[in-house]
């Protein structure tokens, strides 16, 4: 289980480097954001307790401002406007090994059942499509702007309410009456999920709207 949630951590960073033109200074920014994160939750650091107050925000805090930074500044937005609109549409594919790693901690007790696609987490739904999307979308281009723009709307929710439950199924929240609580997002590897591939993702979709609104063409190269 944890090999195949390491895996889909280098998946994630590989599509979206793809994404970036083989971009070295993402790949370099990605790597190093790991191996810190790694050291730090090997160590124990993000255990999670109700009696420890959550550290979330170290792990998300960083991305989240890169990301909007990106979307203020010049030159952010024309790294965005440069990304492969048909690559960042195969960065939602990883969506489904997530759902599978989640489901297993949910089977372990790690993370309660509404993390699941068993429960309220419907996120396996952008899994599934992203293949169908970069098929029909790029490859045989039969897929309106419209159609990719409500794709992406959709998969969007998803991502940010299976953010949502994460969270609150926390220990240290406990709104959601979850049982078990969330444990497995304080643990080595699982903390590279807010850390890494949820940023993307998030990303992916931001970027991939702003490019759809604004370009008509749609092509593999875009």
């Amino acid at each position: 289980m944890s090999l195949l949630f390491e895996l889909t951590v280098v998946i994630t960073i590989y599509l979206f480097y793809r994404a970036t033109h083989s971009s070295k200074t993402f790949l370099t920014i990605a790597i190093v954001w790991v191996i810190i994160q790694a050291l730090t939750g090997i160590s124990g650091f993000y255990h999670l307790s109700k009696d420890v107050p959550p550290k979330l925000p170290l792990l998300v805090g960083p991305p989240t401002v890169l990301i909007i930074i990106l979307f203020l500044i010049k030159k952010g937005r024309s790294f965005i406007d440069r990304l492969s609109l048909a690559d960042l549409t195969l960065v939602h594919g990883v969506a489904l090994f997530v759902e599978l790693v989640l489901y297993f901690l949910f089977v372990y007790k790690y993370v309660p059942k509404s993390m699941t696609f068993e429960g309220s987490n419907f996120d396996i739904f952008s899994g599934i499509t992203a293949p169908v999307v970069y098929y029909f979308g790029f490859a045989k281009k039969r897929l309106s702007r419209a159609v990719l723009i409500i794709w992406n709307l959709i998969c969007l929710m998803l991502v940010i309410n299976a953010s949502r439950l994460a969270v609150l199924s926390m220990p240290n929240f406990g709104q959601t009456g979850a049982e078990p609580p969330d444990m497995a997002l304080g643990l080595f590897p699982y903390i590279l999920l807010p850390a890494v591939i949820v940023p993307i993702v998030l990303f992916a979709h931001l970027a991939s709207i702003r490019q759809l609104i604004k370009r008509k063409p749609l092509s593999v190269q875009s």
